[in-house]
């Protein structure tokens, strides 16, 4: 029989605020993290707006001499994992028991930029020898598990803007067949940098709206144009639903289910007709053993630009016919940007509070709702509902598709 899972905690470093209290109380208001770009100079780029991390201070959650060998990512991952474990409540765990499974899309490119610069400028004798151990995308695992000494099941999901939601369903999976009892699982990521500014302004993917930023990220609006960059981490940790009561630990929601395709169709476009996004919906319902009837809200991958809004509409409603303008479906990105690989993560943390909280949080910004997006994307307030079972959807370049399943607990 397969085990139950439950979220105990959570921690999340987002650009609308460090700590689950101050997220969500941002996400009820409704406020924009997206702001002038700060983090470095590059006049000539297109995109002068970013949702940056401007009050994280990385020597609150680990020590000076260790934060010098950390990427700003693995900082993120680091500080989001420490929250959610005190926030679980968690006193001893047998640590061979407890695993970290932690995502990044593109891991530690700020660092690869700083070293690459010195190697071009001073020569290769003054490249960092701690290049490769902040680099890589799997360090976030490595460091988490060292500090809150973790010796379960261990990996790093990379599969670019799932790669939150992918860690999260295979931690869910690892303790449901019994190889864990507690995972700490999530995304992190840092890619506010010149090179991955560039590259994304190159493809033309992010919102030139460089006069109002706080506008700029607008899912399912008409005049949309392209994503917002940004930066953070959420951390959970979840839990052998036994292992949870014996402690008499608070549960925010059960996760019940997770769904996982392949558009095989393009490098950074969805698949036209959504298949792919709807068969990952499909897949996780089954799987929580539910009905579509049952879902009463999705949280959006919604990143604000034309394909993924329609192509994510598109699969919606070829998953749940005339039920999909009945349930709720809000685009949190409207408010944090998109963090990447960290945005999965922070979503299910979102649609975890949905439930325990019974609010539906907004999509901000939808001043002209896109005529050929006709659903409920809940636009500018978010609202009192009972959230029974709610989706999380991640779409991620490559035609990686992720989707959750979360469901309350009773």
């Amino acid at each position: 029989m397969k085990k139950r899972v439950v979220i105990t905690g959570v921690g999340c470093v987002t650009p609308i605020g460090i700590g689950k209290d101050k997220f969500w109380d941002s996400l009820e208001k409704g406020v924009s993290g997206v702001g002038k770009l700060t983090r470095f100079e590059a006049p000539t780029l297109a995109t002068q707006i970013a949702a940056q991390v401007n009050d994280f201070e990385p020597t609150e959650f680990i020590e000076k001499r260790e934060v010098k060998k950390m990427d700003r990512f693995t900082q993120y991952a680091v500080a989001s994992a420490k929250m959610a474990y005190e926030d679980s409540g968690i006193k001893e765990v047998d640590a061979e028991r407890m695993g970290v499974i932690i995502g990044s899309g593109i891991g530690g490119i700020e660092t690869m930029e700083e070293q690459h610069t010195k190697l071009i400028e001073k020569g290769p004798g003054r490249v960092s020898p701690f290049l490769i151990p902040m680099m890589i995308s799997n360090m976030a695992a490595g460091q988490v598990a060292i500090i809150l000494g973790a010796k379960g099941p261990n990996t790093c999901v990379v599969t670019a803007c799932a790669s939150g939601t992918h860690s999260i369903g295979d931690a869910f999976k690892t303790i449901q067949r019994g190889d864990a009892d507690v995972m700490i699982c999530g995304g992190a990521e840092a890619p506010i940098t010149p090179l991955s500014m560039a590259g994304f302004c190159s493809m033309k993917a992010l919102s030139t709206r460089n006069d109002e930023p706080q506008k700029a990220s607008r899912p399912f609006d008409r005049d949309r144009d392209g994503f917002i960059m940004g930066e953070g981490a959420g951390m959970l940790i979840i839990e052998e639903l036994e292992h949870a009561l014996k402690r008499n630990a608070r549960i925010y929601a059960e996760v019940v289910g997770y769904g996982s395709t392949a558009d095989a169709y393009h490098i950074t476009t969805p698949s036209e007709t959504g298949e792919g996004a709807a068969r990952a919906m499909k897949m996780a319902i089954d799987d929580a053993g539910a009905s579509v009837e049952e879902v009463d809200y999705i949280n959006a991958h919604g990143t604000s630009t034309e394909y993924n809004d329609r192509f994510e509409t598109l699969a919606v409603k070829r998953v749940f016919g005339e039920h999909a303008y009945k349930l709720a479906m809000s685009s949190t990105k409207s408010m944090t940007g998109h963090l990447l690989g960290a945005a999965g993560a922070v979503e299910a943390i979102v649609c975890a509070m949905a439930i325990h909280n019974s609010y539906i949080p907004p999509t901000i910004n939808i001043d002209n709702q896109d005529e050929e997006l006709d659903l409920d994307y809940v636009p500018n307030a978010g609202r009192k509902a009972d959230v029974r079972l709610a989706l999380s959807n991640s779409l991620g370049f490559g035609g990686h598709n992720g989707t959750l399943a979360f469901r309350k607990y009773e």
